[in-house]
């Protein structure tokens, strides 16, 4: 099928706008490249410091012959979906001689838990996580003795930051190997009624307890659809991990034998062999055309939204919020997956999962199917599925007929027509919304706003009574410079009641949404934020908000709005405590959350 003339379009205009700066890159990328394999360019004293540990590899990595795989790893096991990487290193290496080559752990880089500091001060660091991953894995690749490196992440800030290094070190080839989604617990509707219920004060804190265990009971990535799994869906349809790597469970034969294949194939795309496949070339701008078409396709997290422009920048490539907006304007959706839906990621791998979901969208002509993978040339590729027989890793042929249309659906006949996610613009700036879990009738809502500098003062004003009509919450003062920019995902259960009730409500920020962010509309991301003097310190008590995610309006409908003076707010005790102090000064170099919300670029 032709490449659809939307998406063409899209990506022609990305190309040229990125056309002096993707130069660039790629002159630095070749000038790294000519200079040969990096090893040969330590003394004798460097290669005796890399090597001295390295026990019965120590020979071959001293004779240089053999390529040599550095090890990127954000294990700990306070995040579920990390645990599984304790052992990977062991196996990595053991993988890598079998394959003719030797591997090292190049160093480690930090990786926090949202789920755990939702709602909380450490949430102010969770955003700001993601440039130091990418600096810390500078840190870890600036050893310069790699051929090829392997990428150990899974969750929310995590694979953003390592793409931004992957793509730094551009000539350096990059396999991300994932650990793949925790077997199904609590069904998410189920630990969602909990919430609700806890909010309003009908479940205990027990109650609550037992449910979210219940829900998060062991290893491996959270079940729900949010920003971790979006991850894995991109690296997959973004070509940066084998075919169907994502969704397979951890501590299975097939989870396994694909992070040996990972490993074998990371060996075999080295710049001492034939076939170099190095991370910057892969990650050109159909790429991420490819990204953005994934996460219309799925209903992804709109966390994405910030870390797709902060990726690609660091691949000297520019993206506009104007360019989601397109892609999702000519993207069906084919997923249900909650929020969106009732079920989780198992239950989408097992109706067909990304291989049916590739092969329909490439069957549409709405992906770039002449891109290079670290699989090779072509994403054909992946419409394929890995299937472990008799001991032996072999791709088939993915499903031709969705296994169960209630989760997942051709392309002839999607669950809506465009991928639920509208750019808005408006007397209070630009933003973005993301409608796919919200029904037709909250897709406009005009009602008073209430307005707050934080998420604890909605809380308290909910638990005293003071939502009792229509109302659009206003909270400011949540961007990357006012506090980081922590999600806001808190709010969901408080906001979901006052629908629930048959209020009319919704939600405008300078903040972010979680990836489990459903059915309440918000306008997140709104820029320029209040700390930076943007219109929404302008909004008042009372004020008339339109948020209009059919016609893409987000606006203050009062006379004199664009006169009035920006209110300002002590924003102080956001700079101390959990680690805050040591990034109160960089977060007043962050970009716009439309550019990244990045102190890098």
């Amino acid at each position: 099928m032709p490449l659809d003339a939307r998406i063409r379009d899209v990506t022609d205009r990305i190309i040229e706008r990125s056309r002096p700066m993707r130069e660039a890159y790629l002159a630095r990328l070749e000038q790294a490249a000519a200079q040969g394999p990096a090893r040969a360019h330590l003394s004798c004293s460097n290669a005796a410091h890399a090597y001295a540990a390295m026990g019965e590899d120590k020979a071959a990595l001293a004779g240089d012959r053999l390529p040599n795989l550095g090890i990127v790893t954000a294990y700990n096991d306070m995040l579920s979906a990390h645990q599984p990487f304790e052992t990977y290193p062991a196996l990595i290496r053991e993988a890598a001689r079998a394959a003719g080559a030797t591997a090292q752990v190049a160093g480690g880089v930090p990786a926090m838990c949202d789920g755990v500091t939702q709602g909380r001060a450490g949430m102010e660091l969770s955003l700001m996580s993601r440039d130091t991953i990418a600096l810390a894995s500078a840190v870890a690749m600036s050893h310069d003795c790699f051929d090829a490196a392997l990428w150990l992440g899974v969750c929310d800030k995590i694979v953003p930051g390592l793409v931004m290094a992957a793509a730094t070190f551009g000539h350096v080839p990059a396999v991300f190997v994932p650990a793949g989604p925790m077997t199904s617990g609590l069904p998410n509707d189920e630990k969602a009624k909990v919430r609700v219920a806890f909010a309003e004060g009908k479940a205990s804190r027990a109650d609550l307890m037992a449910s979210e265990m219940a829900s998060y009971h062991g290893p491996g990535t959270c079940t729900f659809y949010g920003t971790a799994n979006t991850n894995q869906m991109l690296m997959e349809i973004m070509g940066l991990m084998l075919p169907g790597a994502a969704f397979v469970n951890p501590g299975t034969g097939l989870r396994e034998a694909l992070t040996r294949a990972a490993v074998a194939r990371a060996a075999a795309i080295t710049h001492l062999g034939n076939d170099w496949r190095p991370a910057g070339r892969i990650l050109d701008e159909r790429a991420f055309v490819n990204g953005m078409v994934g996460l219309m396709a799925t209903g992804g997290s709109t966390n994405l939204i910030l870390h797709l422009p902060a990726m690609a920048k660091a691949a000297g490539i520019t993206l506009t919020l104007e360019d989601f907006d397109a892609v999702a304007g000519a993207v069906p959706l084919l997923a249900k997956v909650y929020p969106n839906g009732l079920a989780d990621v198992n239950h989408f791998h097992a109706a067909g999962g990304l291989a049916y979901l590739i092969g329909q969208l490439l069957d549409a002509g709405l992906l770039h199917e002449d891109v290079e993978t670290v699989a090779g040339t072509g994403l054909a590729r992946y419409a394929q599925e890995p299937k472990l027989i008799d001991g032996a890793l072999s791709w088939v042929a993915g499903p031709g007929e969705s296994l169960n249309d209630r989760i997942l659906r051709p392309a002839r006949d999607p669950f809506a027509p465009t991928g639920g996610l509208k750019q808005l613009n408006g007397n209070l700036g630009q933003g973005a919304i993301k409608v796919s879990a919200v029904k037709p009738e909250n897709h406009v809502i005009e009602a008073p706003a209430r307005v707050f500098h934080d998420q604890e003062a909605v809380k308290a004003a909910f638990k005293a009574g003071e939502f009792s009509g229509d109302v659009v919450v206003v909270v400011r003062f949540q961007g990357p410079r006012a506090n980081g920019m922590p999600e806001l995902h808190s709010l969901t259960p408080v906001l979901s009641v006052l629908l629930d009730r048959g209020q009319k409500v919704a939600l405008v920020t300078d903040g972010r949404m979680s990836g489990a962010s459903g059915k309440v509309p918000a306008a997140i991301h709104v820029a320029p934020e209040a700390a930076a003097g943007g219109p929404i310190a302008r909004v008042r008590d009372g004020d008339l908000v339109r948020l209009d995610a059919v016609n893409g309006r987000l606006e203050v409908l009062a006379e004199g709005f664009a006169d009035r003076a920006a209110v300002t707010a002590d924003l102080s005790a956001n700079d101390f405590g959990v680690g805050r102090e040591l990034f109160a000064r960089l977060r007043l170099g962050a970009s716009d959350a439309t550019e990244g919300a990045s102190i890098l670029f």
